[in-house]
């Protein structure tokens, strides 16, 4: 196997690992259509990941076969090696064996550490709440205005009795619906990998830049997600001042560790983005910003399948 396979997978790598992420946190296009934005954002993480993992195997493995699948069944199977295995060959396939069981089992600690905390937060806020003003929204007796959602396989709804004093009728179904595209949509799946690469690799920047993106682009999916349900002459604006109100009531410190708030990050750029909508992206931009989410996957994953040339 060439080292030319795993060159290109380091420098893959190095790319998704810092520029990449950088120039799509600074990019203005995200905001005019989230959804697309989050489907990017997921390419980038499972591509780097891919590929960081990808370039160690890959030189690992070489004096194994002239692919990676060639060489990982020889390797597994206790074949002999065609070419001499040197000191770096071991050093990069127990760096693989490393970075893989960290990021494998850090998603996995972090899924499971946020499922027991929703679960312990849904059990103690179902001894307190009682039926709310929305069939599937509970109500809470605090008088900071709060709204938010615990998703899960029991997902629960809840409201405030200050948010439910605090906004009109026309408010109060906006955060609803709010909290309802949320858990429609499953948006804490969206977020749990970029949980678990902030966890995982702390020192990188990137995954900092990731995680904070992430959140605001779900924030504001919810958003266009409760305006396609909402009525009145000023869905926007209603929508708007929900926010700023569940923002100025929460303070930060009311919502539960693993809920998804209305007052949850980017509340200024929500505000702004509610009030003064950008054009949505052309059709054209969508499907080549889809397109290059697919083909970033597809890029690593054929580097590694195909024989090194």
């Amino acid at each position: 196997m060439l080292p030319a396979t795993a060159l290109a997978l380091a420098v893959l790598a190095a790319l998704l690992a810092w520029p990449v992420p950088a120039l799509l946190a600074r990019a203005r296009w995200p905001v005019r259509d989230p959804l697309v934005a989050l489907v990017c954002w997921q390419a980038v993480g499972l591509a780097g990941g891919l590929s960081m993992i990808g370039a160690l195997l890959v030189h690992g493995l070489a004096p194994w076969g002239h692919s990676l699948p060639e060489a990982w069944w020889s390797w597994v199977r206790g074949e002999p090696a065609a070419d001499p295995v040197r000191g770096d060959h071991w050093v990069t396939l127990t760096l693989a064996a490393v970075l893989a069981f960290q990021l494998v089992g850090v998603l996995v600690l972090s899924w499971a550490r946020i499922a027991r905390t929703r679960r312990r937060h849904r059990e103690l806020l179902e001894l307190v709440v009682q039926p709310g003003p929305q069939a599937d929204a509970r109500l809470l007796e605090h008088p900071a205005p709060v709204a938010f959602c615990i998703p899960g396989a029991r997902p629960l709804l809840v409201l405030s009795s200050g948010m439910v004093a605090e906004l009109d009728e026309d408010q109060l179904a906006a955060v609803v619906a709010h909290e309802r595209a949320h858990l429609a949509e499953h948006h804490h799946l969206l977020l749990l990998p970029f949980v678990a690469w902030k966890a995982a690799l702390p020192v990188l920047p990137a995954a900092e830049r990731a995680h904070g993106a992430v959140r605001e682009l779900i924030e504001m999916r919810a958003d266009d997600v409760a305006l396609c349900s909402l009525s009145g002459t000023a869905p926007r604006r209603t929508l708007a001042e929900a926010i700023v109100a569940a923002a100025a009531g929460s303070g930060g410190g009311e919502v539960p560790a693993g809920a998804l708030a209305v007052s949850g990050t980017g509340v200024r750029a929500r505000v702004v983005r509610l009030l003064e909508p950008a054009d949505p992206l052309p059709p054209a931009a969508r499907w080549s910003a889809l397109t290059g989410a697919v083909l970033l996957l597809l890029l690593p994953t054929v580097l590694l399948l195909l024989p090194a040339l």
